[in-house]
């Protein structure tokens, strides 16, 4: 089967012939869709992510695709069952074996290239702005990097939350789809000082930060006494220094999420977070943005559009005609 590894970090990645792999205790293997791509993908193979397995990695943090065996302990989910995996690693491949209880069963209604990209940018959202910052109907919630992966889905569970969505990218293109995918408001993040575009747009209760550096600080100083800043991730390069004075002064919290990390501390929380993603998918009640599919033999395409922030919406690469 083919692979998109590195060999250590730090070097080029690139296509391996590999044995198709059998599934261990308590692991099923799963021939596998489409992947769907992270800026962590990125951090992962600069050996700046914050876990670090030893190589060779194959590349690819979530997946679907469809169960093809069962290791010994494995109850389910049987073979057949198409599926979503968050795996850390290992997606983009032609297969691979995971714990069988991270295989989510997908809604019959579901394509594979939605599902691929689905948990973790749906994920980090939910548990972000519902469990971390306790977003209110009625509180205004401002998006940074709002056409980006996870930003766009930000805006759509604010929504959903009740909340009135300012949504802050770069250019007229990228905030039409953030507008498309409910943003009530739009500031785009080139035109102007980003500090007085906040205040004159609605001072925010909570605001969510996948961009960091300016618009970090921008936002400190722009939210709403008692507000909630979330760091989601450093889309900029750049991670702020925080001042500790200003937090105060402002009665300001900063709350930091780290999706992947409720894997080892909170899996459940984790687990029935996604379980209600996909309800309300199955409702209507969202609609992934993919913004690009690409064909295997085109994976440093894919990463190459999330290193340059071109990408809007999920980024997904087709591993198989499932």
């Amino acid at each position: 089967m083919r692979a998109f590894q590195i060999t250590d970090y730090g070097t080029t990645p690139d296509y391996r012939d590999l044995p198709v792999p059998e599934p261990k205790l308590g692991e099923v293997r799963i021939r596998i869709a489409a992947c769907g791509l992270n800026f962590a993908d990125l951090l992962m193979i600069e050996g700046r992510y914050q876990v670090r397995p030893d190589p060779p990695v194959t590349l690819g943090m979530e997946l679907a695709g469809v169960v093809e065996a069962l290791g010994p302990g494995a109850g389910g989910p049987p073979p057949g069952t198409r599926v979503a995996v968050y795996a850390g690693q290992g997606g983009l491949a032609d297969a691979g074996c995971f714990p069988a209880a991270r295989c989510l069963p997908l809604p019959d209604t579901m394509p594979m290239t939605e599902a691929a990209g689905f948990a973790v940018a749906y994920g980090t959202s939910h548990l972000a702005l519902a469990h971390r910052a306790r977003l209110r109907p009625g509180e205004t919630l401002v998006v940074f990097g709002a056409a980006g992966g996870v930003g766009l889905t930000a805006v759509e569970i604010g929504k959903a939350l009740g909340a009135n969505v300012i949504a802050v990218a770069r250019g007229a293109d990228r905030l039409e789809v953030a507008r498309s995918a409910g943003a009530d408001a739009l500031i785009d993040s080139s035109d102007g000082d980003l500090v007085d575009s906040l205040r004159k747009t609605g001072r925010a209760d909570v605001i969510y930060d996948p961009v960091g550096g300016d618009a970090f600080r921008a936002g400190l100083r722009a939210i709403n006494p008692q507000g909630r800043i979330l760091v989601i991730g450093f889309a900029s390069g750049e991670v702020p220094k925080i001042p500790a004075n200003i937090l105060m002064v402002k009665n300001v919290d900063v709350i930091g999420l780290n999706w992947g990390g409720y894997l080892r501390f909170a899996p459940d929380m984790l687990d029935q977070s996604l379980r209600t993603l996909l309800d309300w998918y199955a409702e209507g009640r969202l609609n992934p943005h993919i913004g690009h599919v690409l064909p295997f033999e085109q994976a440093a395409d894919g990463l190459e559009l999330l290193r340059s922030r071109q990408a809007t919406g999920k980024v997904v690469i087709r591993t198989s005609p499932h």
